[in-house]
């Protein structure tokens, strides 16, 4: 399976001629990203996880492509047959891809921000992405992409999720609001204390791949 990191927070796994993508939100590669593919899944409502318009125009595109996403991505998505409102604790077959689904709701940014649904998603039983959420899933992760810098969150949460998770492998996700400086210094933190525990940090640009 071959994982491809977008801009922000947006993955696509390719697998023979199966494409699953996660989050294409306004801040990524949208187009690129849906290219092709046979399913997505949507952690929750927020504009840099999902581009609204770009995922309804390519479901117009491609009758077959199938979306699943929590009830208020669903709805703003217009339901029909292409979209599925998915919650915490299920095991879908998402275009041919095998996933489960864990979390709840999105980490808090403030009391006066209101919180909202968040899933996160385990594919084939390898890679794990939370969405906006540092939840640790009950089960082996081989592959953590971990969102390495957000409003709701600090350094040293984000590291602890790695530890805890202790997966042997990490990916960066949600830095679109990092500067290059910024990046250096919480990968590097991550990279060193992660390696610690046993999870080895591989930096991937944008539209970069990795074989997992």
């Amino acid at each position: 399976m071959q994982l491809t990191k977008y801009s922000h927070s947006c993955i696509r796994f390719d697998d023979g001629d199966r494409t699953l993508v996660i989050d294409p939100g306004v801040f990524s590669e949208v187009n690129a990203a849906l290219d092709g593919a046979d399913a997505v899944l949507i952690t929750h409502e927020h504009p840099d996880h999902i581009d609204v318009e770009e995922v309804k125009a390519a479901a117009r595109r491609d009758g077959e492509l199938r979306i699943w996403a929590p009830q208020p991505v669903a709805a703003a998505l217009g339901g029909g047959d292409q979209v599925a409102v998915v919650e915490p604790g299920q095991a879908l077959d998402a275009g041919g891809f095998a996933v489960r689904t864990f979390g709840g709701q999105h980490a808090l940014i403030h009391p006066t921000i209101p919180v909202v649904p968040n899933v996160g998603y385990l594919i084939n039983e390898t890679a794990y992405h939370p969405g906006d959420s540092l939840i640790v899933p009950p089960v082996p992760v081989a592959l953590l992409c971990a969102p390495i810098h957000a409003p709701w969150s600090k350094t040293a949460e984000v590291i602890d999720f790695v530890v805890a998770v202790r997966a042997p492998r990490v990916v960066g996700i949600h830095d679109a609001l990092l500067t290059d400086a910024g990046r250096q210094l919480v990968e590097g933190h991550i990279a060193r204390i992660g390696g610690e525990h046993g999870s080895r940090y591989t930096p991937l640009a944008p539209a970069e791949t990795a074989e997992i």
